[in-house]
C-alpha cells in the first residue's frame, strides 16, 4: 500500500511539466489581448564610460486594435509556419532550440552545454577527477564540511562580482561527485555551485551585467548603496551556506532522504569501485588537474578583465578538455588512446543532451506567449503593463514588496537579468516615484526577485544545464528547493521593508 502511496504521488518527468507549461501559455493568449510599447534608447555612466540601452517607453502601451477599434487576441496556432507569421505550439521544441544567438538563450547555451560536456567528458575519461577526489576524501577526513561554507562564499563572491551563472556549470561537474563522495548528494552541490552564484548575483553592489544595468535605467548612479548590499550579500549568503551545511548534515546521517539518492547511486557505485581498487595518484593525474586549476583562472580572468561570454568560456574548456586528452594519452591513464579521446568527447556530450533538450523546451513557453521585446505585439506586454497599473495607490511598504513579488514572477518569463531591467525598470522606477518609493528600492526589487527565483525556475537554462550535470530532474529539485525558497523569500520581503523604512536610495 506504502508503495503504491509514493507512485501516485511521483513527480512528472521534467518534460511532462515543461509541456504542461507550454498548454497553459497557449491558453492564455487565447484570452489576453495583445500589446506593445514604444521603445526608446537611454544613455547612463559606468566606470567613467557613457553606455547606451534600448528600453521601452512606460508612457506608450497600446493595446493592438483591429480595423473596428477592438482588441486583438492571437490564439498561439498548433503548428507554425510562415502563413501563421509566427511559431505553433507544437513547434515549441524546435523553435526553443534554435531561438537566440550563440550569447544566449537558447542555442548558445544549448551549444555551451554540450561542449562543455565533452571537454569534461574526455577529463573524466583520464580518470585525474576521480583520483583527486579520493586523495581530496582522506585527507580531509572529518573536516570535510568546512568545505561546504568555503565553495559557497567563493561563489556567491563570483555571483556578486562578475555576474557568475553560466561558468558553475564546468564546476559542478567535478564537485557534484566530489559531494557524493564525501557522503552528501548531488543537491549539496548544486547548492554550493550554481545556487551560490545566483544568491551572490541578487545581492550584489558591483554586478555590471544586472546591477549597473538596472540602476543605469531608473536613474540611480550606477554601483550606488553598496554599503547596504554589501550586508545583504553578508546575510543572503549565511543563510545559504548554514542551510547547505544543515541539509547536508541530515543526508549524511540519513543518505535515503535525499530527493537525489536514487539517481546518486551512479556515482556512489563508481567511487566505490574506484575506492576498493584505488590506484597511485599519479604525475598524469597531477597534471591534469593543474590544467583544470588554469582553466578556472583563465576562465575568471577572461570574464573579468576581457568581458569573456558563452562562445570564449566553451572554448576554453574545450582546449583544457583537448590538453588532458593528450596528457592521459602521454601517461597512459587508465589506457587512454587517442580514439578515447574523441569516443569520451562524444559520451560526455551525449551524457548533457538530455539538459541541452529541456534549456530549448523551456525557451519555448516564451515564444509560444509571443516573445519579450517590448515593440512586438505580445502577450507578455498586457500581462506587464497590466500589474504595473494595478500597483497604484497602494502603501509604500506593500508597493515596495509587490516590486518584488512582481520580479519574482515575471523572472519566470525572461530569465535574463539585462534583459527583464530593459523591460521592467523603465516601467517600475517611474512608478515608484508615484508610490513614495525611491528608486533605489525598486532597483532592490529587481535585484532580488530576479535572481533568488533563478533558483528554482524551470525557464533558467543556467539551472538547467547545472541539474543535467548533477542528472537531477527539475521536478524532485523543485520539491528540494521549495523549502529553501520560502526561507529567501521571507527574508528578502523583510529586506524590502526595512529599505522602505530606512528610505534606502
Amino acid at each position: 500500500m506504502e508503495t503504491t502511496k509514493k507512485k501516485m504521488f511521483q513527480v512528472p518527468h521534467t518534460y511532462v511539466i515543461i509541456f504542461g507549461v507550454i498548454i497553459l501559455a497557449a491558453l492564455l493568449t487565447m484570452f489576453v489581448p495583445l500589446g506593445q510599447y514604444e521603445t526608446q534608447d537611454i544613455t547612463y555612466m559606468q566606470n567613467g564610460e557613457e553606455k547606451t540601452r534600448t528600453v521601452l517607453d512606460p508612457d506608450s502601451f497600446h493595446y493592438v486594435l483591429d480595423e473596428n477599434g477592438n482588441k486583438i487576441v492571437q490564439a498561439a496556432p498548433l503548428f507554425g509556419t510562415e502563413d501563421f507569421g509566427r511559431p505553433g505550439v507544437l513547434n515549441y521544441v524546435f523553435e526553443g532550440l534554435t531561438s537566440g544567438s550563440k550569447s544566449g538563450a537558447a542555442v548558445g547555451i544549448v551549444a555551451f552545454i554540450l561542449v562543455i560536456g565533452g571537454a569534461f567528458g574526455i577529463v573524466l575519461r583520464t580518470g585525474a577527477v576521480d583520483q583527486g577526489i579520493l586523495a581530496m576524501i582522506e585527507k580531509t577526513h572529518g573536516s570535510e564540511v568546512l568545505l561546504i561554507p568555503v565553495l559557497f562564499t567563493l561563489f556567491s563572491l563570483g555571483g556578486a562580482v562578475f555576474g557568475m551563472g553560466e561558468e558553475a556549470i564546468p564546476f559542478a561537474m567535478i564537485l557534484v561527485p566530489m559531494f557524493i563522495a564525501m557522503g552528501y548528494d548531488a543537491v549539496v552541490g548544486v547548492m554550493v555551485t550554481y545556487c551560490a552564484t545566483q544568491i551572490g548575483f541578487g545581492a550584489s553592489w558591483m554586478n555590471p551585467f544586472s546591477l549597473a544595468i538596472a540602476q543605469g535605467i531608473a536613474g540611480v548612479p550606477v554601483m550606488s548603496g553598496a554599503g547596504f548590499r554589501i550586508v545583504l550579500w553578508i546575510l543572503f549568503t549565511g543563510i545559504g551556506a548554514v542551510f547547505t551545511m544543515v541539509y547536508g548534515a541530515k543526508i549524511k546521517k540519513q543518505p535515503k532522504l535525499s530527493v537525489a539518492y536514487e539517481t546518486d547511486a551512479y556515482y556512489r557505485n563508481e567511487f566505490q569501485s574506484k575506492a576498493d581498487n584505488s590506484s597511485d595518484f599519479k604525475l598524469g593525474h597531477k597534471l591534469v588537474l593543474l590544467v583544470i586549476g588554469a582553466t578556472i583562472v583563465w576562465t575568471v580572468w577572461g570574464v573579468i578583465k576581457k568581458g569573456y561570454y558563452i562562445p570564449e568560456i566553451a572554448s576554453q574548456f574545450f582546449v583544457m578538455g583537448l590538453v588532458s586528452g593528450i596528457i592521459g594519452v602521454i601517461f597512459r591513464l587508465n589506457n587512454m588512446t587517442v580514439s578515447d579521446i574523441a569516443k569520451s568527447f562524444q559520451s560526455g556530450a551525449a551524457d548533457l543532451i538530455g539538459a541541452a533538450l529541456v534549456v530549448g523546451m523551456a525557451q519555448g513557453i516564451i515564444i509560444v506567449l509571443g516573445g519579450t521585446s517590448a515593440s512586438e505585439p505580445t502577450v507578455l506586454n498586457t500581462i506587464l503593463h497590466g500589474i504595473s497599473s494595478a500597483m497604484h495607490g497602494l502603501p509604500a511598504v506593500v508597493s515596495a514588496w509587490l516590486m518584488y513579488v512582481f520580479q519574482t514572477v515575471f523572472n519566470f518569463f525572461v530569465v535574463s537579468g539585462s534583459g527583464q531591467a530593459a523591460l521592467t525598470m523603465p516601467i517600475m522606477a517611474p512608478l515608484s516615484d508615484l508610490l513614495g518609493v525611491t528608486r533605489q528600492v525598486s532597483v532592490l526589487a529587481f535585484q532580488l526577485g530576479d535572481a533568488f527565483s533563478n533558483l528554482i525556475v524551470p525557464t533558467s537554462g543556467c539551472l538547467l544545464g547545472t541539474l543535467g550535470v548533477a542528472k537531477l530532474e527539475w521536478g524532485k529539485w523543485a520539491k528540494f528547493q521549495i523549502k529553501f525558497q520560502g526561507i529567501i523569500f521571507v527574508t528578502a520581503s523583510i529586506v524590502m521593508v526595512v529599505a522602505v523604512l530606512i528610505g534606502f536610495h
